[in-house]
């Protein structure tokens, strides 16, 4: 008998709503056992980051040799990389791991609180090194701004800013419009050549937000692991995203963007 092992690569938030500590949640909440490399701790709450402190490159190769040579992960997710030489440590050793693993890419790069996550150049480096060996890659409005270089305002928009991150060298990209008002949430799932798959979803109100995104991308990667192909994927954590931002949308933590409920289960489900 055996855990369903999920790793995540990614940024700590102190707050407790996104990074690592929002992985772990989805990975626990989803039927996963989380094991985690913390690329960089940020001093946050639900009002803003104060700051972002890197970890050294040498200590985040260890951590991934540590995980990899021992709690054997079938699916990964990597979120908040800020620096340049971190992309080359986690492509080496993703590149001698299993490749047939799938990988998820959040590519995390302006907090909710629109502090800047990212240094410039590591954009390049998401790009060069890391979407030829993901099979996914899950940006926002904002992040799909900056990897297709194209203003996004709509549905059409989404599209074609989509095909021009596959275009880099993506598989597949999922570009989320959640930043976009309107009562329906569409997100547009483009693999290569075949015709994009608008999925929908209802609008729900809350200024509960923060970590949706790591949330999203860590249940994707929890739903692959246990077996389930990419679509299908999406679309049960897109669910599980509803239902844990409804659950959560009376709930006050803090003073500012609060989070998800990671945990509304066993609770019965509000969006079927």
């Amino acid at each position: 008998m055996n855990y369903i092992n999920v790793l995540t690569i990614a940024g700590s938030d102190s707050g407790g709503g996104a990074g690592i500590q929002a992985d772990l949640k989805t990975f626990s909440a989803l039927g996963c056992f989380g094991t985690s490399v913390i690329t960089a701790v940020t001093a946050q709450n639900t009002m803003g980051v104060r700051s972002v402190h890197g970890i050294p490159a040498e200590m985040i190769k260890d951590q991934l040799q540590a995980v990899l040579e021992d709690i054997l992960p079938v699916a990964i997710k990597i979120g908040m990389i800020n620096r340049a030489e971190v992309v080359q440590v986690i492509e080496k050793e993703l590149k001698a791991y299993n490749q047939s693993v799938p990988v998820i890419l959040d590519p995390v790069m302006v907090a909710t609180s629109g502090h800047r996550l990212i240094e410039p150049d590591t954009v390049n480096q998401l790009v060069e090194k890391l979407f030829p060996i993901v099979r996914l890659v899950t940006p926002n409005i904002d992040e799909a701004i900056i990897l297709s270089g194209q203003e996004i305002h709509n549905l059409d928009d989404m599209i074609a800013a989509g095909k021009k991150i596959v275009e880099k060298g993506a598989k597949a990209v999922l570009v989320k419009g959640g930043h976009l008002a309107g009562p329906i949430i569409y997100d547009v799932l483009i693999s290569g050549s075949e015709t994009p798959v608008v999925l929908e979803s209802a609008f729900i109100s809350s200024k509960n937000l923060h970590g949706t995104g790591c949330t999203l991308s860590s249940a994707i990667a929890a739903e692959m692991a246990k077996g389930n192909n990419l679509l299908s994927a999406i679309e049960i954590a897109k669910k599980y995203i509803s239902n844990a931002l409804k659950a959560g949308s009376e709930v006050k933590t803090g003073q500012g963007n609060g989070p998800l409920n990671h945990f509304f289960y066993p609770l019965k489900l509000i969006v079927q």
